[in-house]
Order: structure tokens, then C-alpha cells, then sequence
């Protein structure tokens, strides 16, 4: 029986399987099936290196499937939707943590030998996969830390922050030379250390450095390096799967990266050397200069929706804080069943993690059809009655366009203030997580409903 090619024929298999989980998983309407392709691809490459590859030590695998399987099963019952960016953070870790700990299992092993040209590029590809993988493991420990609030979303921007990530960038290069030449003479594991070490302390002053307005970017940048990792560890290990597979998430997660920087109009660069955001929360410095601001109450937002034609819902962090996806879908049944034209306008960056709102509207089961992007309805505000803005700061900000020293300057935004009525649903007169102030609040067509989101929307749904 040919096992080998058994299980190159799985391989192709699973990677065709994971190129059509991409392709599901860049539509709402396909994203279902997406998954599928994911997961079915995945259990055949398990399978297929269990029986195929494995040689030995199966007791220890299955321990450690049981053990891996459960941790899987239980975080995915218990986590809750707003949960899930920090979710994502700190699985890219244990990715990160995977490629450390293959890589000095792999050197160590005392069945590998290469000589000459063989042993360098070994060698070079084993001491890339653990340099990628320590910097993704300590970055998106951090990244968990700042998303789930255990540290705070301001940047630590070090004095000579820049000298210092060339030198640990020169130091990485040259603990390389020193691992390939000691590795060469039988040795190495000095160097290999070293730079592990040096790669930890990168990650974490990297991510320390990103203030929380570019957390978007961060988790898709994270995705990327833990893909790279992974197709480090596959030429390390010599498997096509793991070089194909990490490929698909590293060069995925760039391009995801790149949309984010557009969506804000941040540079890549300027985002990895130190961005915006306080962590939101601080008082907003509101004065006479700025306006008055106008509150209403639910029964008046309730009136005012009903008697709208075009309605526009755009959702940010808030709404996944106080969970009232399910109250927004409510009150959008019941306005569509009145003849209102309800739509929803989705920014890339709201949330904390790239496609959060979508996947909040599409768990309480709105509609995709009503679902839009930025760019396909920021020209329509002239024609929308009413904007309900819930719990988002930062992408409903004019200062984007009329404020030119603004950190968040230039930024492309939702420009619902050019609607009719602007409704915003805010707990405080705090700032947004870029901590910038917010003109929205004071111009005259916007109305404040304040209070937490849920409780507000419920007033609003129980008098419409």
C-alpha cells in the first residue's frame, strides 16, 4: 500500500478544501458553507497525517488531541460574540507558541541530519520559523491583553523606540549567522535562545506600540505572521500542507491588513511604529464652543423612526458591549413591516476586529440583502431620513474630514451627518477608543439618546 501517496493526495484534497473556505468565507451568504470546506479540510489533513505520518507515540497524540479538543470545544461554547476579537488574539498564539516549540523539537532531533548546503537551509528555515512564531506568540499575547481591557489601548512609544526595533532587528540577523555557523560545528542552541528571546521582546514592545484605534489592523497583521509561521514550520518539516496552508493565512491576513490601513488611511509602516488610541473611556471636552447638545428620549427616537422612509443603522463596539444586536434586529423587522426602508452601513474598522459587526448582525439573523459596506452607501446620506448610530465613535467622526490636525485626518468615515437626523446612542459624552473628540455630537441635526444601548433599544422597540 502506497501510503505516501495516499497522503499527498489528502493534502491536495485539504488545500483545494481550504482555498474554497476562503472563497465561502469573503460572502456573507456563503460563509456557512466556507466554514465547512474549513473544517472538513481540516479533518482530513489530521487524519491523514495521524495514519500516514505519525510513526510512533500515539498514546501522547491522542492525549494531546483529547486535551486540545476539549480546551477547542469548551472556549467556543462559553465565549460570547464580543468576546471573540480577543478570542482571535490569543489563538494566533498558541500558532505563534506551535511554531516555537516544533522548531527546538526539530532541531534537537537527534534522527535529523543534513550536511553542507542542506544543514544551512534547514537550519535557516527552522530558526525563521521559531524567530516568526515568538514574535507572533508574545505580539498577540499582548494584542489579547489590550482587546479583552487588561492593558490599556494608549501606545508606549519608547524614547528611540525606532533604534531600538533596528537593533533587536540587527540582532536577530546576526544571532542567525551565529546559530548556522555553531549549528555547522554541532552546536547552536546558544544563538537559537538568544534570538528567541530577543524575538519575544519584539512582539510585545511592537504591539505595546499600536495604540487601539489600529487594533483592526493588529489582529489581521497577527493572522499574517501566524501564517507565516506556519509555512516556516511546513519547509522546516518538510510538508507541503503546512507550507500551502500557512501561505493562504500569511498572504490572506497581509491583503486583510492593507484593507484595514486603507480604511483608515494609515500607512503599514506608521501603524507598526507606533499608532493612535487611548482605550476610549476619557471625558470628551466639551464646551460652549462646541454646541449645544441636543438629548431625546425613546418614545421621540421611536417617532421618529416610524415616521422616516429611509432609515440607516450603523452599529460600532457599543452595540457588541451591551449585546443588543437582537433588539436592532427586532426593531428592524418591525420598521420594515411599517413600510420603512431600513439598511445597515458597516465601516471596516468598526469593532475590534475586521468583519465584527458582520458577524454580530448576521448571529441575530439580519437580513445580508440590507447589510452594505462603506463605499456602497456613503453617497446616499442626503437621502436618509434618520441614522442611528450605536455605540460608534470614531467612524461617524467629521473631524476625519474637516479637522486637518486630527490624528484620525483623512480618514475615510460613514458621513451620516449629511442625512436629515442623526440619532446617536452613547452611555456618556466619552470619547472613542482613538480618544479624539467627536463635532458629530454637537451639530444641529444630531439628537443624543443616552444610556446603554440594549436598554435604550428596548424603550425605543417597546414604543414603536
Amino acid at each position: 500500500m502506497n501510503t505516501e501517496g495516499i497522503v499527498t493526495a489528502a493534502y491536495i484534497a485539504a488545500t483545494i478544501l481550504f482555498i474554497l473556505a476562503l472563497g465561502g468565507l469573503s460572502n456573507q451568504e456563503t460563509a456557512r458553507r466556507g466554514n465547512w470546506y474549513g473544517i472538513v479540510g481540516m479533518g482530513i489533513a489530521l487524519v491523514a497525517t495521524i495514519l500516514g505520518v505519525v510513526e510512533r507515540h500515539y498514546e501522547i497524540l491522542l492525549i494531546a488531541l483529547v486535551i486540545g479538543g476539549s480546551i477547542g470545544l469548551v472556549l467556543a461554547r462559553r465565549v460570547q460574540m464580543t468576546q471573540m476579537p480577543e478570542l482571535v488574539a490569543i489563538l494566533h498564539s498558541l500558532v505563534g507558541l506551535a511554531a516555537v516549540a516544533v522548531g527546538f523539537a526539530n532541531f534537537m532531533d537527534p534522527s535529523v541530519h543534513f550536511e553542507g548546503v542542506e544543514l544551512t537551509i534547514h537550519d535557516i528555515e527552522t530558526y525563521l520559523g521559531i524567530l516568526i512564531g515568538a514574535v507572533t506568540f508574545s505580539g498577540s499575547v499582548i494584542a489579547f491583553g489590550k482587546l479583552s481591557g487588561r492593558i490599556g489601548g494608549k501606545p508606549l512609544l519608547l524614547p528611540a523606540r525606532h533604534w531600538l526595533n533596528l537593533g533587536l532587528l540587527i540582532a536577530a540577523i546576526w544571532f542567525g549567522r551565529e546559530f548556522v555557523v555553531q549549528s555547522a560545528a554541532g552546536d547552536g542552541m546558544t544563538p537559537l535562545i538568544i534570538m528567541t528571546v530577543v524575538a519575544l521582546l519584539f512582539g510585545i514592545h511592537m504591539v505595546m506600540a499600536i495604540g487601539g484605534a489600529d487594533m483592526p489592523v493588529v489582529v489581521s497583521m497577527l493572522n499574517s505572521y501566524s501564517g507565516w509561521a506556519a509555512s516556516a514550520t511546513g519547509f522546516m518539516l518538510s510538508n507541503d500542507l503546512l507550507i500551502v496552508t500557512g501561505a493562504l493565512v500569511g498572504s490572506s491576513g497581509a491583503i486583510l491588513s492593507y484593507i484595514m490601513c486603507r480604511a483608515m488611511n494609515r500607512k503599514f509602516l506608521n501603524v507598526i511604529a507606533g499608532g493612535f488610541g487611548t482605550g476610549g473611556g476619557t471625558a470628551a471636552a466639551g464646551g460652549d464652543e462646541d454646541g449645544e447638545i441636543v438629548a431625546v428620549d425613546a418614545s421621540e427616537t421611536a417617532e421618529m423612526l416610524v415616521n422616516a422612509k429611509e432609515v440607516m443603522i450603523i452599529p460600532g463596539y457599543g452595540m457588541a458591549v451591551a449585546q443588543a444586536q437582537h433588539t436592532v434586529f427586532e426593531i428592524t423587522k418591525t420598521l420594515r413591516e411599517k413600510g420603512v426602508n431600513v439598511r445597515f452601513g458597516i465601516h471596516p474598522v468598526a469593532g475590534r476586529m475586521p468583519g465584527h459587526m458582520n458577524v454580530l448582525l448576521a448571529e441575530a439573523k439580519v437580513p445580508y440583502d440590507i447589510v452594505f459596506e462603506m463605499d456602497e452607501i456613503n453617497d446616499d446620506f442626503p437621502d436618509v431620513d434618520v441614522s442611528v448610530v450605536i455605540g460608534a465613535n470614531d467612524i461617524v467622526n467629521p473631524s476625519a474630514q474637516e479637522v486637518p490636525d486630527s490624528p484620525i485626518a483623512g480618514m475615510p468615515v460613514l458621513e451620516c451627518w449629511k442625512g436629515k437626523t442623526t440619532i446617536v446612542l452613547k452611555r456618556s459624552m466619552a470619547t472613542g477608543y482613538a480618544g479624539v473628540q467627536n463635532p458629530l455630537f454637537f451639530k444641529e441635526n444630531t439628537r443624543m439618546l443616552f444610556g446603554d444601548a440594549k436598554d435604550s433599544l428596548d424603550e425605543v422597540l417597546k414604543a414603536l
